[in-house]
């Protein structure tokens, strides 16, 4: 299945810039860009030629077109016109939402829909944050945390322009509001761009390391949570192993009644079911499928769950689940306070 990336990011954050740079790399020849408008990203002077009606083929290689209707119908239009050969094929998708948007709901969109379930799954969501007004921005713009607490990726933008100790405190912020985020710091050019879109979960061979990565964070939080205003980032930790149908019965119970306040979750489960960990990470109502390790990432057999969520203490959330837990597999631990 092909990958949609999101970018996201506040007013002004960089993401025309980002894209820019995107559609004039030959690494990423087999992309197709969903923009709002082609004006927005200036280009004139990439442009090759148009294929179809609102689809350019830039002299990258990069597809590029506008939203016409909605995301559907537009993923659904490229997906049957690369079929038909109207179009050259691509092996991936980015999407560049407006500067208010949530992105979350592309996410649902890819989920909910049979069609493009089928040929389309999500990616990375990577969010642009300008150093200079990054901090104003994330104390006063909800849109904008938001937005950061979804990401996989977070690339702070216009660092040439900022002081150093700005930067540091914006970093610092960024990680509490989302510590499992990798972060990449741009002066407005030769920023690594591969690695923002690179899928590491969708990679068997890089998959444990992603998920190293995320403990070694979590580990990092200790047994406090972290909060920035309304925001909570919080891990628990399950010594024994638990019943996976469970655990699924209960996450779909909290996503359903919960979603729009549970940013994300990312984790490794040592399940009763297997002898390979598996991973699980979504992002409000939307679950993506779990998957296995060959092997643990590190000596540690403990069940992992990463959260972020807003307006929802980790009490409520551990409560919940190790209530539930004990109450469908008696033998069920405590989780490790």
């Amino acid at each position: 299945m092909i990958p949609v990336n999101v970018i996201t990011g506040f007013l002004g954050s960089g993401k025309t810039t980002l894209l820019r740079d995107i559609l004039a790399r030959p690494e990423f020849s087999d992309t197709a860009v969903i923009v709002n408008e082609f004006g927005e990203v200036g280009l004139d002077h990439v442009l090759l030629e148009e294929v179809e009606e609102g689809v350019l083929l830039l002299d990258s290689g990069c597809l590029c077109c506008t939203i016409r209707t909605d995301l559907q119908e537009t993923l659904k239009s490229l997906d049957e016109k690369a079929a038909r050969g109207d179009i050259p094929r691509f092996s991936r998708v980015v999407v560049e939402t407006t500067g208010l948007a949530d992105p979350a709901p592309i996410v649902s969109t890819i989920a909910a829909e049979p069609v493009i379930r089928n040929h389309f799954r999500i990616g990375n969501i990577v969010c642009t944050v300008d150093a200079l007004a990054g901090l104003s921005t994330l104390a006063n713009q909800p849109e904008a945390s938001k937005q950061v607490s979804v990401a996989d990726r977070l690339l702070i933008t216009k660092c040439d322009l900022a002081a150093p100790e700005t930067i540091a405190r914006l970093e610092a912020g960024l990680h509490r509001l989302n510590p499992v985020a990798e972060i990449r710091r741009s002066e407005g050019h030769d920023f690594d761009a591969p690695f923002l879109f690179r899928e590491e979960l969708g990679d068997a061979e890089r998959r444990a390391g992603e998920v190293a990565r995320w403990l070694a964070k979590a580990d990092a939080l200790g047994h406090h949570h972290i909060a920035d205003a309304d925001t909570n980032t919080f891990v628990l930790r399950y010594a024994d192993p638990i019943d996976w149908t469970a655990f699924g019965v209960w996450l779909t119970m909290l996503l359903h009644c919960h979603g729009e306040r549970v940013l994300r979750v990312k984790g490794i489960l040592n399940v009763r079911e297997s002898t390979s960990p598996v991973v699980v990470h979504g992002v409000q109502h939307v679950v993506h499928p779990p998957m296995h390790l060959a092997h643990w990432p590190d000596a540690d057999r403990s069940s992992r769950i990463i959260f972020i969520t807003r307006g929802i203490e980790e009490g409520a959330i551990r409560t919940s689940l190790t209530r539930f837990l004990a109450t469908l597999t008696p033998q069920a631990n405590d989780a490790v306070a």
